[in-house]
């Protein structure tokens, strides 16, 4: 019977992740589709692009909620039904796999930095915080979103075992799913790593137009 609460827990989990709230917001907003401008990526950061600052905002509280949810709901309720800590690892690494390949989008999804961020919340606020805080670091220095939120993935799993018995007990599971995570998030920025090498990445608060001025 656990296994059957684990296995639906995970699936329930990957098909939260698959909302792309992207695209979502962007119709219910009047936007073009994200994918249709700027990277193309349908995340907060490209539906920042079209000037709408609000929708922006909304994609990024919905897709963080995505993937903080499940994590948290596992972590409160879990053990009445046999769930430990590895379904925790399992319903985290779902979500953030649904918004890479959401079910409901042609399994063409973005590149999860604020589902990770959610994911990262849910297992504890004071890890979600710290990357939070390496995020911010790097991006007011950089200005490259892309290069903050590469960052922080590759020091989340760091931070998750520095913090062992001092603010938690390190799980494997959970720290192998952060991993995968963290590796998953750095190879969806593979086109973003080629630019930044060539110096072409877009920096923010530059192409506010783009979508508005897609074929630029």
């Amino acid at each position: 019977m656990t296994f059957a609460y684990l296995l639906g827990a995970t699936l329930l989990a990957y098909l939260l992740g698959s909302l792309s709230f992207a695209v979502i917001v962007s119709r219910f907003s009047g936007l073009n589709d994200p994918r249709s401008y700027g990277s193309k990526n349908p995340g907060a950061t490209n539906v920042l692009r079209s000037g709408n600052k609000a929708a922006a905002i909304a994609t990024l509280l919905l897709d963080a909620l995505k993937g903080w949810l499940p994590v948290a709901l596992v972590q409160w309720f879990g053990v009445d039904y046999g769930l430990g800590e590895g379904a925790v690892a399992a319903v985290a690494l779902a979500a953030f796999i649904g918004h890479l390949y959401p079910v409901f989008f042609q399994f063409k999804g973005g590149k999860g930095v604020a589902t990770a961020a959610g994911v990262l919340f849910g297992i504890h606020w004071a890890l979600g915080l710290a990357t939070l805080a390496t995020f911010g670091i790097v991006v007011f220095f950089s200005r490259y979103v892309s290069l903050a939120s590469m960052a922080a993935a590759v020091f989340a799993p760091f931070f998750y075992l520095l913090g062992d018995r001092a603010v938690w007990y390190a799980d494997k599971s959970i720290a192998l799913a952060l991993v995968a995570i963290s590796a998953l998030l750095v190879w969806r920025h593979r086109a973003n790593i080629a630019k930044l090498l060539k110096g072409t990445e877009s920096r923010l608060g530059a192409s506010k137009n783009a979508a508005k001025n897609p074929g630029r």
